[in-house]
């Protein structure tokens, strides 16, 4: 006899469970405690199976014989009804962990580890207020370059266009990390390239238009100060380090002859390898006579025993009459990481290695210094013959030395 509403509800709990049977393998089945479980029973290649259904009164009796149809109508074509469960679950599962958000967030855990809090508190900020409410529950593979358009579209529309430009490099990020993990085959930021105005930087000035940065080494040749200051004026851009890092270089951690130079990174205390070019060796042979014999590479005017002072290259670079709001010495890093992804084509992570920021693999494992060593060096001397070309449609003319 079919069961009715009336009849499951009464049922009352008994000392063992028991089973009062619907139609066509539909049953609820009541445990001591009184829970009311929906089962049906249906058999497929000979053997005996049970699929479980929901529970009373969550599931009603009408919706559990909808369930059972449901179930027959996938026996009827050889399809096995618990499998095909675990499957549709097994597939929202893979789909709620592959949309933007849970990607970023992803990637947010494994390189973010090495970050300041400040820097990870603002990048987690900027998805959270920017990107996450517009993309972040699209599958990623489904987001094109015009829905990354829109959103940075929409930051830049309230003024903000720094943080435009952080959130589509930002983006590119989590993309490179979903090609990784093989969640997308391609990243479609690159495809935003100027697509935005440039941004002007408030923390370090640094021209990144081409011909603003040939003007800039025009003038910085130019300059008539000690051998000193001029080769460190020099390096600076082919080098591209913090400038701290590039007064207190030591001659020890320098190989001329393997064109390498061997430090501990500053902001990360990991050793850091910086491939000379041809171009850098030679400024430094240069130099190599007259402080080769001391600790430091570029030592102070007043003593051998200290590192040029903080204050050097860019007190010569005014002296050159390049103005505070054109360049510092830390903005070479941001000219370098500019060029060489939006003009030359390097890959990110190799502009990332050679600027000694945290990079990790998908991972999350540290990459050590000598990870991409051959494609950073053929970068390194890329970069310098770049600068060189940049520079040599005009003759370098010596600038006014300001008093």
């Amino acid at each position: 006899m079919a069961l009715t509403d009336a009849k499951v509800k009464n049922a009352k709990p008994r000392a063992k469970t028991y089973r009062l049977y619907d139609e066509h393998g539909l049953y609820v089945e009541v445990s001591p405690k009184g829970g009311k479980y929906w089962r049906r029973k249906y058999r497929l290649n000979g053997k005996e199976k049970r699929l479980a259904l929901g529970v009373y009164p969550n599931v009603k009796l009408s919706d559990a014989r909808s369930l059972g149809h449901d179930a027959r109508r996938l026996l009827a074509v050889g399809i096995d009804p618990s499998a095909d469960r675990k499957a549709r679950k097994s597939s929202r599962a893979a789909s709620a962990a592959n949309t933007f958000e849970a990607v970023a967030r992803e990637w947010l855990i494994k390189y973010s580890a090495d970050w300041a809090g400040s820097h990870r508190e603002r990048v987690i900020r900027l998805f959270e207020r920017d990107i996450f409410p517009w993309i972040g529950q699209r599958p990623i593979a489904e987001i094109t370059a015009l829905d990354l358009l829109a959103v940075v579209r929409r930051i830049e529309a309230r003024g903000a266009l720094e943080t435009a430009h952080r959130a589509r490099g930002n983006c590119g990020q989590v993309f490179r990390y979903a090609i990784a993990t093989g969640r997308v085959f391609r990243d479609p930021s690159g495809d935003l390239r100027g697509a935005l105005p440039p941004a002007k930087g408030r923390h370090f000035a640094a021209k990144t238009d081409p011909k603003e940065v040939a003007g800039i080494l025009r003038a910085m040749d130019g300059y008539q100060g000690t051998l000193a200051v001029r080769c460190a004026l020099r390096l600076a851009p082919l080098v591209f380090v913090r400038p701290g890092e590039l007064r207190k270089a030591e001659w020890k951690d320098i190989d001329l002859d393997g064109r390498e130079w061997c430090y501990a990174a500053t902001k990360t205390s990991t050793p850091h390898i910086v491939p000379l070019s041809r171009q850098a060796a030679e400024i430094l042979r240069e130099l190599q006579p007259l402080t080769g014999d001391g600790r430091y590479v570029f030592p102070s005017a007043r003593s051998n025993e200290r590192p040029m002072s903080d204050n050097a290259i860019l007190a010569a670079m005014r002296r050159a009459g390049i103005d505070k709001d054109e360049m510092t010495g830390h903005g070479f890093r941001a000219v370098a990481r500019t060029i060489l992804d939006e003009v030359l084509g390097v890959r990110p992570d190799y502009i990332e290695h050679q600027l000694a920021h945290a990079v990790r693999d998908p991972n999350g494992r540290a990459y050590n210094r000598t990870a991409h060593l051959p494609e950073r060096k053929k970068m390194m001397q890329q970069w310098a013959d770049y600068l060189d070309r940049l520079k040599a449609p005009a003759e370098v003319i010596p600038m006014l030395q300001r008093a």
